[in-house]
C-alpha cells in the first residue's frame, strides 16, 4: 500500500498547455487585409438636398400632382379624399393615369401604419403604370 501512495505522490497533473500564437496571427493577418481594403470599398451614397433647396422643392411637389393617396394610422387607404380598400386601388390607380397620363400619385404615409400597407400601395401603383411615385414626409 505504501508503494501506491510513492507513485500517486511522484504524478503530478500538469495543465494542458494552449499556445495562442497562430490564432494571434491569424487575428492580425484579417486585421491588415481590412486595413487594407476597407478604403477601396465603394459604397453606395445618396444625396440628400439642402434645406433651403427642399423647401421650395416640397411646395412645387405638393401642388403639382391631381394624384393623391393618404395612408391613415389605421392602415385605410384614401385616394383624392375618399375611402379606397387595397384590392380596389390598382384598377382606380389605372383611370387616374388614363385621366392623367403625366401625373405621379402622391403618397402621404402615416409613420404609424403598417410598411406593408405602403408596399402595397406602391405596388398597385406600378401595377396601374406609373413609373415613379412621391412619398410626401410631414405634409404642411
Amino acid at each position: 500500500m505504501g508503494s501506491f501512495r510513492r507513485r500517486y505522490a511522484k504524478s503530478t497533473i500538469e495543465e494542458p498547455v494552449i499556445n495562442l500564437t497562430p490564432l494571434i496571427d491569424v487575428v492580425f493577418v484579417i486585421l491588415i487585409m481590412f486595413i487594407i481594403i476597407a478604403p477601396l470599398v465603394e459604397m453606395e451614397q445618396i444625396e440628400l438636398a439642402h434645406a433651403s433647396q427642399a423647401s421650395k422643392d416640397v411646395s412645387s411637389v405638393q401642388a403639382n400632382s391631381p394624384i393623391h393617396i393618404h395612408v391613415k394610422k389605421d392602415n385605410t387607404v384614401f385616394l383624392n379624399k375618399e375611402l379606397v380598400s387595397l384590392v380596389d386601388l390598382p384598377t382606380l390607380l389605372l383611370r387616374q393615369k388614363q385621366a392623367f397620363p403625366d401625373a405621379s400619385p402622391q403618397l402621404f404615409h402615416d409613420q404609424s401604419a403598417y410598411f406593408g400597407t405602403y408596399q402595397q400601395v406602391k405596388n398597385a401603383a406600378e401595377e396601374a403604370g406609373f413609373a415613379k411615385m412621391d412619398v410626401i414626409l410631414n405634409p404642411s
